[in-house]
């Protein structure tokens, strides 16, 4: 999974392709290994690195990531004895980079797993903190330093403890929650309410078993309270633009409405194909398009959730992080802007457009949305003050921000503008 994630797949991907044939429990180890050493990389490489001379840049990255698997067992799991996690490493380096391999590995883990006080290794929080929150928190150091800047220390670090912490499972239940907690409790599930109006957390049991019991999607609460964002009468037809892999638009079509889910990659419209097909949503439609050329006609909402940097939701895509660089920022900025021209088209006189992102960045959200009300002057900012938000930290009416360390959950942005009559 590590070597397909190098070579550009996403993690969640890979393990799907990787850990199909596994047994339940391996399956959950194999998630906990992949996910885990992506999440703590940065703290993992910081360790290997204060051991192998010359640097992490010197060693093969098969072995490199064999030698991450083996300090996050050592470090991070209690269940895994110390020898095996040892014996494991080093016939796997052994396999990937030869008999010297073996023996760095064997070194390598042997003198960190007689190690009483892993912590101490690293830059003390109050001196650096921007080092201790890269090395420590694991975070790519342009990254920490873009938060530093916009937010108190303490806060960059509960930002920092949220993405590195293993995220809940959350479903967006359609309908009565209390009902949907009922049923699921009947048949050995546990769930309990979740932040937000629709939300549920998964405690135990199968997920696949509680979406064939109750009506519902797999959504964080963050995504759901961008769905709950979108105001509309029951009956309007909605455009959900870059829908894949279609959370919104399934809550918007169990909401009444009907639904134009338009995204450009046939893969994942045939997941929300899958979610369409299982809750019956007749009115829910799939369009395979290209978003900033949309085949479609003028409606009276449409929602543009673009492409973004995700930094909202790192906890989640623990691979994000390392994937993104800086020069990214800007070659999304200009996509964004070409979808934000093709949507405005796509308003009627009097309706709706709502902007989303999952990503904290100022020049994905706000500034943004300045930029196109700059530009489109028949496009005014809409406050709904009648409707009260569940999730979200106070700010203008007309905008939904919620951040990871304030509010618990993924982070989300909406806006709301209005097409003038």
């Amino acid at each position: 999974m590590l070597r397909e994630v190098r070579r550009g797949a996403f993690v969640d991907q890979a393990f799907d392709r990787r850990a199909e044939s596994l047994s339940e429990v391996d399956r959950r180890l194999a998630q906990e290994l992949a996910f885990g050493v992506l999440r703590l990389r940065g703290r993992l490489d910081y360790l290997i690195a204060d051991q192998v001379t010359g640097g992490i840049q010197q060693l093969k990255p098969d072995v490199l990531d064999v030698l991450r698997l083996g300090v996050y067992q050592l470090v991070e799991l209690d269940r895994v004895p110390a020898y095996a996690a040892v014996s494991e490493a080093v016939e796997s380096a052994k396999q990937v980079g030869g008999k010297g391999a073996g023996a760095l590995t064997n070194a390598v883990l042997r003198r960190l797993s007689s190690e009483r006080d892993i912590a101490s290794r690293f830059p003390r929080r109050e001196a650096d903190p921007a080092r201790y929150l890269s090395s420590w928190g694991s975070h790519p150091p342009w990254l920490i330093e873009r938060w530093l800047a916009r937010w108190p220390q303490d806060e960059v670090e509960r930002l920092v403890a949220y993405n590195n912490s293993r995220p809940a499972t959350y479903l967006s239940v359609i309908g009565s929650r209390e009902q949907a907690v009922d049923r699921l409790r009947v048949a050995g599930i546990e769930a309990v309410a979740g932040p937000g109006r629709t939300s549920l957390r998964l405690e135990a049991g199968d997920l696949r078993k509680a979406l064939e019991l109750v009506p519902a999607t797999v959504q964080d609460p963050g995504a759901a309270a961008v769905a709950e964002f979108v105001t509309l009468d029951r009956g309007s037809r909605v455009i959900d633009l870059c829908a894949a892999p279609g959370g919104k638009a399934v809550v918007l079509a169990g909401r009444g409405h009907r639904v134009w889910a338009c995204d450009v990659s046939r893969a994942r419209l045939a997941r929300l194909s899958e979610n369409r097909e299982r809750l019956k949503f007749r009115h829910l439609h799939l369009v395979l398009a290209d978003a900033t050329a949309p085949p479609l006609a003028p409606v009276e909402v449409v929602l543009l959730d673009v492409p973004c940097t995700g930094t909202g939701t790192l906890a989640r895509h623990p691979d994000g992080r390392w994937r993104l660089r800086p020069a990214d920022l800007s070659t999304l900025i200009g996509l964004q802007r070409r979808l934000l021209d093709a949507a405005a088209d796509l308003v009627v006189p009097g309706g709706r457009l709502y902007y989303a992102t999952c990503s904290l960045e100022p020049e994905e959200n706000r500034e943004q949305v300045e930029w196109f009300l700059d530009r489109r002057a028949d496009f005014e900012r809409a406050p709904s003050p009648d409707v009260q938000m569940s999730l979200g930290t106070s700010g203008p009416a007309w905008e939904l921000n919620i951040l990871p360390q304030r509010d618990g959950v993924d982070g989300a942005y909406a806006a709301r503008l209005e097409r003038r009559a």
